[in-house]
Order: structure tokens, then sequence, then C-alpha cells
């Protein structure tokens, strides 16, 4: 359904998948002077995402479609892009967009900054001669603070306030089975902001180092070990914007085999860690006792 993550030009349109984000752990480490939070963060993306295509024949422009195109409001960030990208470069080549949005809306899975990310990364292959040209990291932080690790598209360690990344250096690449869900509940039209407002991070003091977890995660028993210790600091303050995250957490840990239940970024999509056969499962009891919940099992590529 949602195809691979880079496809092949159809009829001289582009085709990437805008994975989906999960944070496997989130550590605020404090608010800076200028409103920003310095935070660590071990980032993981999904099998699943929005589709975003590119049609360079076509005018500039984007149309959103799928299944969660109805929730979108205000300025698309794609739409972002295109203005700040025509100003990159006099002889860029962009054009049409097509996004088909399965991921739900303010998800905590970085759909928007995943967005983007697709297409800034079809604009380099449509610009090859601009790799080095333009400045894309500035760029995709200027966008928003998920784009840069959106962009890289692979795991990452995050630190600052996303624009910092680094591999972990894993001896071999393995995927976890999960189940991501979400409540499809009402949420703030800022929702991250008054997430963060009721969290009331303390001011940013000295920045105590914050260890890369490079060459400990090496299986799931790895990440669960190392996810759980860390936790995700915006997971308290998250419940309370939107209760049902709570609801959504004590149902993935009540299903057989889970080995972490946890939420992602802001919320309120959570995620469970499974062996394979356990994630299909229990992505079925879920679905059959939560039928309004978007319930969707995946692999994270680690």
């Amino acid at each position: 359904m949602f195809g691979r993550a880079t496809a092949p030009m159809t009829n001289g349109v582009l085709r990437e998948v805008a994975r989906a984000k999960v944070n496997l752990s989130l550590k605020i480490l404090g608010r800076r002077s200028d409103g920003y939070h310095e935070l660590a963060s071990l980032v993981a993306f999904a099998d699943i995402g929005d589709v975003v295509e590119v049609d360079p024949s076509s005018p500039d422009r984007v149309v959103v479609e799928g299944p969660f195109a109805s929730g979108l409001s205000g300025d698309n960030i794609v739409e972002t892009a295109i203005d700040r990208l025509r100003g990159a470069h006099p002889e860029i080549v962009l054009g049409g967009v097509r996004i088909e949005k399965h991921l739900p809306i303010a998800a905590g899975l970085g759909g928007g900054s995943a967005n983007a990310a697709a297409f800034l990364r079809v604009i380099q292959r449509l610009n090859p001669g601009l790799l080095d040209v333009i400045d894309w990291q500035g760029l995709a932080l200027s966008l928003g603070a998920d784009v840069p690790v959106c962009l890289a598209n692979e795991t990452r360690w995050m630190t600052g306030i996303g624009e910092r990344l680094e591999s972990l250096g894993v001896y071999e690449a393995f995927s976890l089975s999960v189940v991501l869900a979400n409540p499809i509940a009402p949420v703030p039209r800022d929702k991250t902001a008054e997430v963060f407002r009721v969290l009331n991070a303390a001011p940013l003091g000295d920045l105590q180092p914050v260890s890369v977890p490079t060459n400990l995660l090496s299986d799931m028993q790895s990440v669960v070990g190392f996810a759980t210790q860390a936790g995700n600091d915006l997971q308290a303050a998250a419940a309370q914007v939107v209760p049902e995250i709570g609801d959504v957490l004590a149902a993935l840990d009540a299903t057989h085999g889970c080995r972490l239940a946890a939420m992602s970024g802001a919320g309120p999509t959570c995620f469970g860690i499974y062996s394979a056969d356990d994630a299909k499962v229990a992505a079925k009891a879920l679905e059959a006792s939560h039928p309004t919940w978007w319930v969707c099992p995946t692999l994270l590529r680690i």
C-alpha cells in the first residue's frame, strides 16, 4: 500500500514515502531562553507513511488526498518548502505536489515534517547538480525541528532542538516489530505547544552530557531496555492534554507479548514492541476491541 521509501520515476512523476517517525525515547533537558527546548531522543522510522509525489511538468502547487486529508487546515509545510526552495537557486526544478495522507493528523509521528523531508529528497533527485550548492540541512531546520531527522530518514540520536543528528553505529541493522495505535481523539490546534506548557520544563542550566547509545542497540531486548530506562518526558503532560493516551497505553500493555508500551513524540500515537507473530495478534485484538482507533502493525528499521 505504501510502497518503497524511494521509487523510480513513473511517467515523469517522482515518488517518496514520508515514513512515520517514532521517538523510542525522548528526554527534555530544559527550556532555552528563546522558548525552544533542548532534547535527546532516539528516533527510528516505520515502514508506513504518507506518500509524496512530485510532477516537474505541473505547476508548483500542493494537493492533499487520502484517508486523513480532511483533517488538515491552514498552511501546508510543503507549500512553505516550495517558497523557500524558489529562493534557494534561480535554476532549481520544482513541480506540482500530491500528498496521500495515510497518517493521522497531529499524531506524534512527524507527519508534516516527514512530508516536507520527503519533498526535499525528491527535489534533490530532480536537481543533482544542486546537492552541494543548497544548504539542505539548514533549509530543513528552518521548516521545523523534526524535519532534519526526517530528511535523514534513518535511525538517529537527535539532540539540540533536533538539528544535531548522530548515527548509532550498530553492528548490524535489524528491525523491530511494533504496533502503532492512535485513539483519533480531539486534540488542541496547538497540541505540542500545549503539552510543553503543561510540562513547564525548567530553564536550561548547564547541560550534562547525554551519551549516545552507540553499539548498545543490537536486538529487541537491548532497545526495550534502553527505551524503558530513558522514557518519554512528554508522556505524562500529553496525557493531561489528551486523556485517551492513558487508555491506549493500557490497551497496548495488556496485549499478549507486549515488551514495552510507550508514546511517540508529543502523542497521542503510542507504540508497543513485540515479536513479529505477537505484533500481528495484538493489532487484530486492538482493532476488534477499539474499532474507532487507528491501529497499524509495522516495522521499525534500526
